[in-house]
């Protein structure tokens, strides 16, 4: 049974989710704060945290941050749940390392479909394939990238915009034409959300020289090409 993480200090919305997910036929975990929601994910096999923002002492925001930089927790896919619902502070959590971001007041039933959704992305895909350019490799049935050997690691939303991008090299796609292909249309996140993820990804290619290989196309979008 799939275990969902609800890290919230307000016991009735934790309540309210629990029932909820339970209904749906998840298994859930609480946590009440930062501290406590890392106890659990040292005990316990966790395939996906609800993260709020507003924690007492350590912030939802931070949490998420430190959680996408250790190696155990770096794949683990996080939704982050807010009051706040303004455009920059949806950017601002997703630059912080969450999935996805759903405001508060939210309904239940759009929560598990935001869960499924998730999941559904972060599980592996089928047709396993080696894909290369430029020294930049992609081995799908490992799910390893490596850039002139050495390993790159992202996360699982940038490795899915990599996969897609190095399987259909030097054609541009619109940042919709992205959202369809790797986020899929039962998510609901807007265009500006391409970008936080591509400034991820340009980031962890940087080391080696292959962010030159995501290109932006002016009026377009983006475009994974060995050329100029």
């Amino acid at each position: 049974m799939t275990t969902i993480l609800i890290v919230d200090d307000e016991g009735d919305i934790r309540e309210m989710i629990r029932f909820a997910l339970e209904g749906a036929g998840f298994r859930t975990l609480q946590a009440a704060h930062a501290e406590e929601a890392r106890g659990v994910l040292a005990r316990e096999d966790v395939a996906l945290v609800l993260l709020d923002w507003m924690l007492p002492g350590r912030s939802g925001l931070e949490l998420a941050h430190q959680l996408k930089q250790h190696p155990k927790t770096r794949n683990l896919p996080i939704i982050m749940l807010s009051a706040k619902g303004e455009e920059q502070d949806r950017v601002q959590g997703l630059e912080r390392g969450a999935d996805d971001y759903v405001s508060k007041p939210f309904s239940p039933r759009e929560l598990v479909a935001r869960i499924r959704a998730v999941l559904r992305r972060t599980r592996p895909q089928d047709g396993e394939t080696v894909a290369e350019i430029g020294g930049l490799k992609i081995d799908h049935a490992s799910r390893r990238i490596t850039a002139n050997g050495a390993k790159v690691e992202v996360a699982p939303t940038e490795y899915r915009l990599l996969h897609f991008l190095i399987t259909h090299p030097d054609r541009a796609f619109s940042r919709t034409q992205l959202l369809d292909q790797v986020w899929g249309d039962q998510v609901y996140v807007e265009e500006r959300t391409v970008d936080v993820h591509i400034r991820r990804l340009r980031k962890a290619l940087e080391p080696g020289g292959h962010d030159r290989l995501l290109q932006t196309v002016r009026g377009v979008g983006y475009r994974l090409s060995d050329e100029e």
